[in-house]
């Protein structure tokens, strides 16, 4: 009697043990399910000229300017490389949909340090991250060359802004200045032609009627002399 209740027990282990391994295995299904919708959108998510893997998204040395940088990033990503690009400034709010991100490699890109840049600097003060911080300086304007953009006011930055407007102004100025001259030295060609073609003009009618008057002189001239004749 002990043996065969000793062996429904045992029975009765083997069959939860069983449906424990089915749960696990169940459970490993679920989990590998779940990490591959993670990859795939991942996958999905990741800029065509970048290569991303395990949150890590990797944009550097692709040649980007701020015109063909990617709108938006994954949303899981915990590292950007953007360096060695051809970057000027970010776009507003590029960084701010990434509440993961932990470091962003910025540096070998050519930053212009005017008002435009001004979200850039205020995300880097944010960031704990000194090694980003020390990345990013200037190459733009020549007075704040090599300077980084973190130690940077905003009225230097705003100043830039005023002297890069200054200095579209005054090249706007000279493009009209330059383009009234052109349309002055045109106006005056034009105005010497037509003098020049209402003097050609003069003298050709001038030749057409002392050529009518002389040959009307030829015609009496041999009218008189018929009549000359005629009468001797």
């Amino acid at each position: 009697m002990d043996q065969d209740v000793l062996g429904d027990l045992m029975c009765v282990c083997l069959q939860c043990v069983c449906a424990g391994m089915r749960c696990v295995v169940l459970v490993l299904k679920v989990v590998l399910s779940l990490l591959a919708c993670e990859m795939s959108a991942a996958q999905l998510w990741c800029p065509e000229m970048c290569s991303c893997a395990a949150g890590v998204v990797d944009c550097s040395k692709r040649g980007l300017t701020t015109a063909s940088l990617p709108s938006s990033f994954p949303p899981h990503t915990t590292t950007l490389h953007l360096n060695d690009n051809h970057l000027t400034a970010l776009p507003n709010g590029l960084l701010d949909s990434l509440p993961g991100l932990r470091l962003a490699a910025l540096h070998g890109n050519p930053w212009s340090c005017d008002c435009g840049i001004l979200y850039l600097r205020g995300w880097l003060l944010k960031q704990n991250n000194h090694a980003s911080l020390r990345n990013v300086s200037c190459s733009s304007p020549a007075h704040l060359r090599g300077r980084l953009l973190v130690y940077l006011s905003e009225q230097e930055l705003l100043d830039s802004c005023r002297y890069w407007m200054c200095n579209l102004a005054l090249a706007s100025q000279i493009s009209l200045f330059i383009f009234i001259t052109v349309q002055v030295l045109l106006l005056a060609s034009v105005i010497l032609f037509l003098r020049r073609f209402e003097l050609l003009t003069r003298e050709a009618r001038r030749t057409a009627a002392e050529t009518f008057t002389a040959e009307d002189d030829a015609t009496q001239s041999n009218e008189y002399v018929m009549l000359k004749d005629r009468s001797l």
